[in-house]
């Protein structure tokens, strides 16, 4: 194991690193290729000053200022590929990782039930890329020729090599100043920056709440309270970086001043020639040229390698899925063997022991109280949430060895909260596959919603919102069913789904329960609504996480008025005995 010092090796990120070492190697070179030709300025101004203004000669001047035009040139074209190379390198490890990242986000917001739903690993991903393609990656690459342009300059006098170490030293250390005081605050303003955007979003979703109840206010000086955290923190590291780069700046245009004054001196001595003068102040300049960079990006490079260090979180905390042997597809055979269900983020189960067996085919009705597990349990009847214990069984095999993928399109979920995507209404039903008008009007005939979504004003391409747009919350609701019946799902699980239903939308339900029941579907269906109940073979009676009985309908129902009548009777005869 690693000492806890150590900085961890994210494996994932370094293999994505490593599979383009090629590009950096290729940009390695022509960033070599780049900085030799940079020596072309120095040596024309020197041999300008030593021999064309000695000589006179127009041929030699004619020549010389040609040969740089083309050295130049040529250090644009190096440049402008050496950007390619690195463009494709960013779009090649954003490729490469975008798929796992976006799935290991989801996965994390899924476990979390959505307590860190929010896309901060897809922009710092993009944030990475972005770095790859920017002037503090191509310092890095420039920073290490500062030596040979210091043994350059030992060549002409070994003064001009010691003030260009003594400058470099400086600078270096400048840019360790400059790390140490605004890493820690740019890292803590982006931790606030990110809670300010989370409100903000959950403000936004339930706008129509806070402006009914009056609440716009204090929930706009709740949020500006940690805005103006970000800013002090921002204004804080930017004051830091921004003082620092104007200390290097300055150092870096006095030391050139002084080296120019320095060169005078030892020409004036005849240690060097007038050329060596003015050819150590520019060289000077050129091999400080990427610190001084280095120091201006710094930000940037703290930001990617905090972004570098979220991801790598992410990844080792989300591992990838293990590919597993293809099931057949399943008949919707369920078994729930003595689970026990945790909320994420909670430590108290709230399905407590639960067993029950279903063959395909079969119809399941869940009742209780709220706050008695149903919906848990149906969340880990479809595998959302792991049991603590216990397994959930489909066609005999545990559901979390099912691929997701693969196993998706033989479930149907309603959920309490529904909620629709941006596109159209055959794409919502159609679960956003390849669009089968077959299989969607036969989804929305099965789900009793085909006439309604034909009165819509664009029919089945009537383009909803995430929030639904122009459907009212029954609407919605219909609109889920057909996307929970596309495809003939051999499981499905309608937690609530009459709650915004009248009396009309709720018979057409029942109707659309018994259609489903007669293509042979396991039908699980959690209500507090009687009409509905009607519908199914079997009952469930859960509270406080636990399974008060379960059998045939008609047994429970009867077991259930028996109760109700002996606590009426109860009731009456304590209020009789305390009247008298």
């Amino acid at each position: 194991m690693a000492a806890s010092n150590e900085k961890p090796q994210y494996k994932e990120l370094s293999s994505a690193l490593k599979s383009i070492k090629s590009y950096f190697i290729y940009a390695g070179l022509f960033s070599a290729a780049i900085n030799i030709l940079l020596l072309a300025p120095v040596i024309y101004m020197l041999q300008v000053y030593d021999r064309v203004i000695g000589s006179g000669s127009m041929s030699t001047l004619t020549m010389l200022t040609l040969l740089l035009l083309c050295l130049l040139s040529a250090i644009g074209g190096f440049e402008w590929v050496r950007s390619m190379i690195l463009i494709s390198a960013s779009n090649r490890i954003e490729r490469d990782l975008r798929e796992r990242v976006f799935d290991a986000t989801f996965k994390r917001a899924l476990l979390s039930g959505g307590q860190t739903s929010n896309s901060q690993p897809i922009s710092d991903l993009t944030g990475l890329r972005q770095f790859l393609t920017g002037n503090g990656l191509f310092a890095f690459f420039d920073a290490p020729w500062f030596p040979i342009y210091v043994g350059v300059m030992f060549l002409f006098h070994p003064w001009f090599g010691v003030a260009a170490i003594f400058a470099g030293v400086v600078m270096v250390i400048l840019a360790y100043i400059n790390e140490k005081v605004t890493n820690q605050r740019l890292k803590d303003a982006n931790s606030q920056a990110n809670l300010v955007s989370n409100q903000i979003i959950g403000s936004l979703r339930n706008a129509e709440v806070i402006a009914a109840m009056g609440m716009t206010a204090d929930i706009r000086k709740r949020q500006e309270q940690r805005s103006d955290e970000v800013l002090r923190l921002q204004t804080d590291a930017s004051r830091a970086g921004g003082l620092l780069t104007s200390v290097t700046k300055s150092f870096r245009m006095i030391m050139q001043s002084m080296l120019l004054g320095l060169g005078a001196l030892l020409a004036l001595q005849q240690e060097i020639s007038p050329g060596m003068m003015i050819a150590g102040s520019l060289l000077l300049g050129r091999a400080l040229a990427p610190i001084d960079l280095l120091v201006g990006t710094w930000k940037g490079f703290s930001v990617a390698r905090a972004q570098y260090d979220r991801l790598g979180q992410l990844l080792e905390q989300i591992p990838a899925n293990e590919k597993t042997m293809d099931l057949p597809p399943p008949k919707g055979e369920l078994t729930v063997e003595q689970v026990s269900v945790i909320p994420p983020g909670g430590k108290v189960p709230v399905v407590k022991n639960i067993s029950l067996g279903l063959r395909a085919g079969d119809s399941l009705g869940i009742i209780g109280p709220s706050a008695s597990g149903k919906s848990s349990l149906a969340r880990a009847m479809l595998g959302i949430w792991p049991s603590v214990s216990g397994k959930v069984r489909l066609d005999g095999a545990d559901i979390a060895s099912w691929d997701r993928v693969k196993l998706g399109p033989h479930l149907g979920y309603l959920p309490q909260d529904i909620e629709l995507f941006d596109g159209s209404v055959s794409e919502n039903i159609c679960r956003f596959g390849l669009v089968d008008p077959d299989k969607i009007v036969a989804a929305a005939r099965l789900a009793g919603v085909h006439d309604l979504i034909l009165r819509l004003p664009e029919g089945y391409d009537t383009v909803i919102g995430g929030a639904g747009g122009i459907l009212s919350g029954g609407q919605r609701q219909r609109i889920g069913l057909a996307r929970a019946l596309y495809g003939d799902p051999c499981l499905l699980i309608l937690d609530e789904p009459n709650s915004n239903l009248d009396d009309h939308g709720e018979k057409e339900l029942v109707e659309s329960i018994q259609r489903v029941k007669l293509k042979g579907c396991t039908v699980i269906v959690i209500t507090h609504r009687p009409l509905i109940l009607g519908s199914v073979d079997n009952i469930l009676v859960m509270k406080a996480g636990v399974a008060l009985m379960m059998g045939p309908r008609e047994q429970v129902m009867a077991k259930l008025v028996e109760q109700s009548q002996t606590n009426t009777e109860r009731e009456s005869d304590a209020t009789s005995n305390n009247a008298a």
